[in-house]
């Protein structure tokens, strides 16, 4: 049985999880915390990163890399669109997500949310600038019809539900203002309607357990 690594506080443990739940696949959970030393987690995950996944052939890390894993394996139902183009549309989206929104929002979060010194004037202002940039990019391709890639729910909505919250989040802390909202990507509605689905549920019920043993 797949083994799911991580913890469930982890924006990219989560966008895992959900696929692991949206498409019905028997797994089970291991806690483990970054920067992990580890050599059994280190064969898995080199740098130590987290999540990752244990299965019958040996580790795998990197978020994207065990979503496309999954769909190889368990193509139903499917969070990829049959035609190539198409899914090819939903994994250009899910890279916008978590490498041009949450990855740049992530510098925000040392100061927003875990008390660490404020950043610089000219950091801020830098962040900023290509967060405001980098939304503007992304809600030329995101759809909200209702699902960010369109009318099926894809692994684009993992990646959303996981991260634009917390970008949402980082920004009004750091800025006074929610850069996505302030950008026109109107996302707390689409967050509502996927916090519907049973394995999102899950996904929050679960997170929320954590952070109170945290």
């Amino acid at each position: 049985m797949l083994t799911l690594c991580g913890f469930p506080v982890s924006n990219y443990y989560n966008k895992v999880k959900l696929a692991l739940l949206e498409k019905g696949v028997p797994f089970t959970e291991e806690v483990v915390l970054t920067k992990s030393t580890d050599d059994a987690v280190l064969s898995a995950s080199p740098l130590g990163k987290i999540p990752f996944i244990r299965t019958e052939h040996g580790g795998l890390c990197e978020s994207q890399a065990i979503l496309d894993y999954i769909e190889a394996v368990w193509p139903q139902p499917p969070l990829l669109p049959s035609d190539s183009f198409a899914a090819a549309k939903v994994r250009e989206l899910t890279t916008y997500i978590d490498w041009h929104l949450e990855m740049v929002a992530r510098q925000l979060y040392g100061a927003a949310f875990f008390g660490a010194e404020p950043l610089s004037e000219a950091n801020l202002a830098r962040i900023r600038k290509q967060l405001e940039t980098n939304i503007a990019a992304f809600k030329k391709l995101a759809k909200f019809s209702p699902f960010v890639a369109g009318d099926s729910f894809s692994q684009a909505d993992c990646a959303a539900f996981a991260n634009l919250p917390l970008v949402g989040m980082a920004s009004k802390v750091a800025f006074g203002e929610d850069l996505l909202l302030a950008g026109g990507v109107d996302y707390k509605a689409y967050v509502k309607l996927i916090a519907e689905r049973p394995s999102a549920q899950k996904v929050l019920a679960d997170r929320k357990a954590a952070q109170t043993k945290v």
